[in-house]
């Protein structure tokens, strides 16, 4: 009998978590200590399910598929490709680390909240739970299922556990916490019903009168498979307004413009960590689903909106980039940024090359652990100092270096240096949706330009110059912060330079997209590349 994997996954970090409210609650540092030790359980068994994976197998291995509503023909079905793969073992990665910087977010409860470490580190395991079933489902309803019900433990991380306006971690009540947390919700739930009605609508497609499936299915594979080949026989108007409806609940949670204001005061609302798990995790859910689900169920809907897309993604780009130029909150401006980081990846999904979509897999990996590394950094540096404003700060490497050497290296990566992760996804992005739309790739180059001036701009006002009056005082990381961003700025420097094992893994399942959805690259123009055609192997480079 074959080990359920995916299963495993997904249910250690819940049962984690209800273990963790049952602990006494004056057991606090036992809470927080479970609760890692749960996380890396989940990363030991992530990392299993890689090295057993096969880049060259089955499209979708680990395959789980057991009876759940019967009537309506879904059922308990997971699996993952090479992008799904990934994602886990980011999120796999990024979830201890996460606990581990946030091991003093919660202060010590008094008697009215004695429980509030263990409600803190049970939600950060139940995000991690839903969000590595939204990755492994390959059952349209089990996918919305999930990809709704995170929504809620998001919500009372950000409401309940977030910092005070000058960025001191409180649990006392603040209105703009209060009022983030519910503009996140709103968004999202918002965004989740539109999508309910395209599953429905989806539904009622697969068991109208002549459709291949009499009873009805929600298998995301066997519609797509139908889907491929004409088979659902579904008037072209039908199947775009229920793209437009999957889409504009992935484009909220992504988020791409205009559907990002909620992004800004929700990460500044919470406490870094969870500002980290959502950016850098829960989002990546709407990037990876349009690849997953937009594209796949609907190609001819994706073709024909890409354009539209494309421009929305441009615009979220530069727009996210002028804004943090201009931000005097240093914990806003990051966010901002990743407004900005979250347009490339949608660029590359509906720029339908494959080195693009190459580029966007990579880019979800890469942008996890960059913004990761710098909002964390950052959030050791407001912690020490009390506020979140730029102002106040000045001449921090002084007296804390190595603070200031890994917030440079982060910020950094985040304006793509070469020789940093990000820096090989951007440019594959850049690369593969010039062949297709060669204007949109100009305008979002432009963009490493303001990258550079919002990071390099920041570094200086915060970091170099004399030591202001208040920052004297500022210590350097302790061993416990060393040990969280020491690991992301090893991975942003080994996948600078070696993005090789991400891609190999990534390449395969693009290609299955790229088939899928009946997509080809651009030919090669121009007397100086005849001869050279795409690899279609190796999206990331070429051959003669």
């Amino acid at each position: 009998m074959s080990i359920p994997w995916l299963t495993a996954i997904w249910v250690a970090p819940l049962v984690g978590a209800a273990a963790v409210l049952c602990l006494p609650p004056d057991r606090h540092r036992l809470a927080r200590s479970f609760a890692l030790g749960t996380a890396l359980v989940v990363l030991v068994v992530a990392v299993s399910v890689a090295v057993g994976f096969d880049p060259a197998g089955a499209q979708y291995q680990y395959v789980e598929s057991h009876a759940w509503i019967p009537a309506f023909g879904t059922r308990y079905t997971l699996g993952l490709d090479g992008i799904a793969l990934v994602m886990v073992l980011l999120t796999a990665v990024l979830v201890p680390l996460l606990l581990l910087a946030g091991w003093n977010d919660v202060a010590e409860p008094d008697p009215a909240g004695r429980r509030r470490i263990h409600f803190y580190v049970a939600l950060i395991l139940v995000v991690e739970s839903m969000v590595m079933m939204a990755f492994s489902a390959l059952d349209v309803l089990l996918f919305y299922v999930f990809f709704e019900a995170m929504l809620i433990p998001m919500y009372f991380l950000i409401g309940g556990f977030g910092g005070s306006e000058t960025g001191e971690t409180t649990g006392r009540y603040s209105p703009a916490r209060s009022r983030a947390a519910v503009k996140f919700l709103l968004y999202n739930l918002f965004g989740g019903l539109i999508m309910l009605a395209a599953v429905i609508g989806l539904y009622v497609v697969t068991v109208r009168a002549g459709s291949p499936f009499p009873g009805g299915t929600f298998d995301f594979r066997e519609i797509v498979a139908a889907a491929s080949t004409g088979g659902l026989g579904v008037d072209p108007g039908v199947l775009h307004a229920l793209f437009l409806g999957f889409m504009f609940a992935f484009a909220v949670k992504a988020p791409l413009w205009p559907f990002h204001t909620w992004l800004p005061g929700a990460a500044t609302a919470a406490t870094p960590a969870t500002a980290v798990l959502m950016m850098a995790v829960v989002d990546k859910v709407g990037t990876f689903a349009m690849l997953r689900y937009c594209l796949q169920l609907f190609p001819e809907s994706s073709a024909y909106f890409a354009p539209v897309i494309a421009t929305l993604a441009v615009v979220g780009i530069v727009y996210g980039a002028v804004l943090a130029i201009g931000q005097t909150d240093v914990m806003r401006l990051i966010a901002y940024t990743s407004i900005s980081h979250f347009g490339f990846i949608i660029l590359g999904i509906f720029a339908m090359t494959s080195q693009a979509q190459a580029g966007s897999a990579l880019y979800m990996v890469n942008h996890g652990i960059s913004t990761a590394a710098l909002f964390l950094v950052a959030g050791f540096l407001v912690s020490r100092r009390g506020t979140r404003a730029i102002a106040a700060y000045g001449g921090v490497q002084k007296v804390a270096p190595v603070m200031a050497g890994t917030f440079l290296v982060a910020g950094l990566a985040t304006l793509s240096l070469p020789g940093l992760a990000p820096f090989v996804s951007e440019f594959l992005v850049l690369v593969g949706t010039f062949t297709r739309y060669p204007v949109a790739a100009l305008i979002a180059a432009s963009a490493l330009v303001l990258a550079a001036i919002y990071v390099l701009w920041l570094y200086q006002r915060v970091m170099t110059g004399p030591v202001r009056s208040g920052n004297e005082r500022i210590r350097d990381l302790v061993p416990r912060e060393i040990a969280v961003v020491a690991p992301l700025i090893a991975l942003l420097l080994v996948l600078g330079f070696y993005p090789k094992p991400v891609l190999d893994i990534v390449n395969p399942a693009v290609s299955q997209i790229m088939t899928t959805i009946g997509q080809q690259d651009p030919a090669p123009t121009g007397p100086h590349i005849t001869g050279y055609v795409a690899d279609q192997d190796n999206p990331g480079g070429a051959h003669r």
